[in-house]
C-alpha cells in the first residue's frame, strides 16, 4: 500500500473534511487526486467513519492508516479491548490473531512486551505504521502464520491471546471452536508449551456448555455486552486448572457498567412468586450466561416462571438490567386486552409466551412506542399474563 501518498497532507485533509459525508455520493464525484486510487481514499473515509464510535482513539488520532472495511467491522471495539487489558497482565503477551491491532494496543499498556502476529502482510504493515504513529514502542509486529512464528521464537510468554477465525473455505461461517482457524482445542497442548495462561475470544453465539466440552482447564468465562448487546466471550485458560469455573458478565452502557458473576454449575435454586410491585429484566450478558437462578438468589428476587426469566419483588434495589414499576397485571384474555391494550401505543416484550411480538401487534392493533412497557409472559401457575409497566 502506498502509505506516503495516503499520508500526504492534502489527502488527509480531504479524508477528515469528508468524515460526515455519504461515501456513496462521494463515489460519483471526480477524484481530486488522479495519481491515487480513488477507491483507496473512499475506503479510508468509510473506515474512519466506522471508527468514530467503535474506535475513538483511532478516530481522534491524525495520520492513521485504515485497512479494508471488513477488518474494521471484525475488530474488537475499543471498550472491549480495554476490558481485556484490564483482566490480564504480565511481562509478555503474544497476540496470535493480531488483525487491526486494537487488542494489541490495549495490551501494550498492561504488558511490557507484546508481539502482534498477522498473516496479511499489508495489514501487518498498516498496524506497524499506526503503532509508530501512536508512539507505542513495546509492540513488535510480525507478518506470517502465527503458529510458525510462535515455534520460531522459541520463548515463553506470560499470556497467549487468540481470536480464532470463524470462517473457513469449506464451511463458510462456523461456530464450534474445532471448526475455527486455528483449531485451538487441537493445538491447546502445544500452546501450553509456550505459555501457561491463554485468553481466547469467541463469538457470542458459541454456547457455553459446548465451549467447555471443547476446551480444557477453563478458569473464567467473561461475557461482554455493550449497550445490552453481547459482543464477545472471553475464555481464561490456565494450564492444569481444575477448580470452579467463574462466570463474569459485563454490560458497558453510556453511563455505567453492570457487573454480575457466579460459579458455573452453582447450586443456587430460585424461589417463584407472582408479580409484585417491581419487575426486573436481566441484561443480555446475564441472559447469555444462563445464571437465571443465581440472579434471583443474589438479589433476593422471586422468579415469575422457570422459563420466563423475569423477576419481581416489593422493594426497589440496584440491578444489572432494566427495572419497571408494575402498573397493571392482567390476564391474556380478549376482554382484558380489548379494555387495556387494543388500539394503543405500547412497547412490547415477550418472555416465555406462545405468540410473537409482530403477531400481537397485528392481532390487537398495538402501535410501537409510548411510555408504557408491556411484558407478555407466563406466571408460576402457567397462566398467560400481561404486565403493563413504566420504566424506572
Amino acid at each position: 500500500m502506498n502509505f506516503k501518498a495516503i499520508l500526504h497532507s492534502d489527502v488527509q485533509k480531504f479524508i477528515i473534511e469528508n468524515t460526515t459525508a455519504e461515501v456513496s455520493k462521494l463515489a460519483f464525484l471526480k477524484n481530486p487526486f488522479p495519481n491515487l486510487d480513488y477507491k483507496v481514499i473512499l475506503n479510508q473515509i468509510e473506515c474512519r467513519q466506522k471508527s468514530k464510535t467503535k474506535l475513538p482513539t483511532w478516530f481522534s488520532n491524525k495520520n492513521n492508516i485504515y485497512p479494508s472495511k471488513i477488518s474494521i467491522e471484525q475488530t474488537s471495539s475499543e471498550v472491549t479491548a480495554k476490558y481485556k487489558a484490564s483482566i490480564i497482565t504480565g511481562e509478555s503477551l503474544i497476540d496470535l490473531s493480531g488483525g487491526f491491532g486494537v487488542d494489541a494496543l490495549c495490551f501494550s499498556e498492561s504488558f511490557k512486551k507484546v508481539i502482534h502476529c498477522e498473516m496479511d502482510t499489508v495489514l501487518s504493515e498498516i498496524v506497524t505504521h499506526n503503532f509508530k504513529n501512536f508512539n507505542v514502542k513495546n509492540v513488535q509486529c510480525i507478518a506470517g502464520d502465527s503458529l510458525e512464528i510462535l515455534r520460531g521464537l522459541k520463548q515463553k510468554f506470560d499470556w497467549i491471546y487468540i481470536d480464532p477465525s470463524r470462517r473457513n473455505d469449506a464451511k463458510g461461517k462456523v461456530f464450534l471452536l474445532n471448526d475455527c482457524t486455528p483449531n485451538v482445542p487441537k493445538l491447546l497442548n502445544e500452546y501450553f508449551t509456550f505459555a501457561e495462561n491463554i485468553l481466547i475470544k469467541t463469538a457470542p453465539i458459541l454456547d457455553l456448555t459446548a465451549g467447555l466440552q471443547e476446551l480444557n482447564f477453563v478458569k473464567k468465562i467473561h461475557i461482554i455486552a455493550v449497550d445490552n448487546e453481547v459482543k464477545e466471550l472471553l475464555w481464561e485458560i490456565e494450564k492444569n486448572y481444575n477448580d470452579a469455573i467463574k462466570i463474569i458478565t459485563k454490560n458497558f452502557t453510556k453511563t455505567t457498567t453492570e457487573h454480575f458473576e457466579f460459579d458455573f454449575n452453582s447450586p443456587a435454586v430460585a424461589k417463584y412468586g407472582l408479580p409484585q410491585k417491581y419487575l426486573y429484566e436481566p441484561n443480555s450478558a446475564i441472559m447469555k450466561s444462563g445464571g437465571f437462578d443465581e440472579i434471583a438468589v443474589q438479589f433476593d428476587l422471586k422468579k415469575l416462571h422457570q422459563h420466563s426469566h423475569l423477576y419481581s419483588c416489593y422493594t426497589l434495589k440496584p440491578f444489572p438490567g432494566r427495572i419497571f414499576t408494575v402498573e397493571k397485571n392482567i390476564s391474556y384474555t380478549k376482554k382484558e386486552i380489548k379494555l387495556h391494550l387494543e388500539k394503543t401505543k405500547k412497547n412490547i416484550t415477550t418472555r416465555n409466551f406462545p405468540e410473537t411480538i409482530e403477531h400481537i401487534r397485528k392481532k390487537w392493533t398495538i402501535k410501537e412506542g409510548g411510555a408504557e412497557y408491556c411484558f407478555f409472559t407466563t406466571d408460576k401457575n402457567d397462566n398467560k399474563i400481561v404486565l403493563i409497566c413504566t420504566k424506572i
